[in-house]
């Protein structure tokens, strides 16, 4: 049970990443949209494999 727990808060924690990613990128700040946007690439990954 709390493998799937901690996969589900990265896939989570992916999700909100890409959040950001639109924010800082409507605000026009493309480097902080890029590092969230690898963060956010990487959350869902180990999510995805972890589960």
């Amino acid at each position: 049970m709390t493998d799937n727990l901690i996969a589900g808060v990265m896939v989570f924690l992916g999700l909100f990443l890409v959040g950001g990613v639109f924010s800082l990128a409507k605000q026009g700040l493309k480097v902080g949209a890029t590092v969230c946007a690898l963060g956010a690439a990487m959350a869902i990954t180990a999510g995805v494999l972890w589960w």
